[in-house]
């Protein structure tokens, strides 16, 4: 399981007693979940005012970090293409997986000083990240310009002979060149008709030299075949070859295109490579900076709740439970019992209950404070 409930119910006499009732209702008997101490150390309170509106705005600014979180995750499953499976090992917080990180949580003073008021707390955080999503935006157009390009060049290299490139499978000795009289076609004809076209290549237009077909290149359904013809018979020529369900291929010779086409394909897969490295590494730095934030935003989250919910002086204990999964409902019927007498007004209500006028913003209403904290980032399964 990589879903987490962070929750928070007030101390007792002392916090401890309520994280000892905790463990006694939830694992001494019935190992409903595992549970750690989640450590919020001591924020500015500021007034009951600016609390209220940090409620909202931390609200937004968890969806929105949350989305940047899992943009670059994807992200990184994306550019790490052939190796998916690599994706969980570098998305890392702080160099360690994410369970690890979310059940050990440390604030970060260095980041997030804590003199701080929390506001200026939260801004930091919100231009952090919203700095990261804008690097990532522009990171990703460009990869992804290398990497569209690219493969348009590939693509042109494969298919079928009917619209693949041609400038690898011809040779200069395939054709008459600087004639002023002759030319050479290229013909794609199906290899069932391989019989019908040397029985009549040579009669689909006036001026075509006798014994000039050679088969050039093969694929599963089609064979590409060179044919020479005097330049004044190329428009007879298609017409007569279109009747007979031969493609003549819009082709002329000129090395230097094709140098040029080859050279570009270099080029691009070259630039592939270059920026592959930088980038999986700022993936996974962002990715670290961008995790961190958010478990700050839980935390800085179930502070302001909880002062807003159970009053001041600050006595709350923060708890992280790992629910099992086949006993989620049951953890929550334990909780309620435990909690209930916080709220007497809370029933259990879903968010995916829809209720009219009830406006929960996608968020579950208990009597005690909770969070939800999903590591499983990505939309495939590792």
């Amino acid at each position: 399981m990589t879903e987490f409930w962070l929750i928070s119910a007030p101390g007792e006499k002392t916090c401890q007693q309520t994280w000892d009732k905790l463990m006694v209702a939830t694992t001494r008997t019935n190992n409903l979940s595992t549970n750690n101490k989640f450590n919020i150390p001591d924020l500015k309170v500021g007034t009951l005012d600016v609390l209220v509106g940090l409620s909202d705005e931390l609200a937004k600014l968890d969806t929105f970090v949350e989305s940047v979180v899992k943009k670059v995750a994807q992200y990184m499953a994306d550019v790490l293409e052939d190796s998916r499976d690599k994706v969980q090992e570098n998305l890392l917080a702080n160099g360690v997986d994410l369970v690890t990180y979310v059940t050990r949580f440390q604030w970060d003073m260095a980041k997030y000083p804590i003199k701080q008021s929390l506001k200026n707390i939260s801004e930091i955080i919100s231009k952090q990240v919203t700095q990261i999503d804008n690097d990532l935006k522009a990171r990703a157009s460009a990869y992804n310009n290398l990497k569209g390009n690219l493969q348009n060049l590939e693509r042109k290299n494969a298919g079928s002979l009917m619209t693949r490139s041609l400038a690898d499978i011809v040779k200069k000795e395939d054709f008459v060149l600087d004639s002023e009289y002759l030319i050479t076609m290229l013909v794609v004809v199906p290899k069932t008709s391989y019989a019908d076209w040397q029985k009549t290549y040579e009669t689909l237009a006036e001026m075509v030299v006798p014994r000039s077909t050679k088969l050039l290149f093969e694929d599963n359904e089609s064979g590409l075949f060179s044919v020479t013809l005097f330049r004044k018979a190329v428009d007879d020529f298609k017409h007569k070859a279109r009747e007979n369900k031969f493609t003549v291929r819009d082709f002329q010779y000129n090395e230097e295109e094709m140098k040029a086409d080859k050279e570009e394909m270099t080029r691009l897969s070259t630039d592939k490579k270059k920026q592959f490295g930088p980038l999986v590494r700022w993936l996974k730095v962002n990715f670290s900076e961008a995790f961190i934030a958010w478990i700050h935003i839980k935390a800085l989250r179930v502070f302001v709740e909880s002062v807003l919910r159970y009053g001041l002086p600050v006595n709350f204990q923060a708890m992280l439970l790992q629910p099992n999964k086949k006993n989620m409902k049951k953890l929550r019927e334990v909780l309620y019992d435990l909690y209930k007498h916080l709220d007497s007004s809370a029933a259990i209500i879903d968010a995916s209950m829809d209720i009219p006028g009830l406006n929960l913003s996608q968020q579950e209403y208990y009597p005690y404070v909770y969070y939800k904290i999903d590591c499983n980032l990505l939309d495939f399964k590792v």
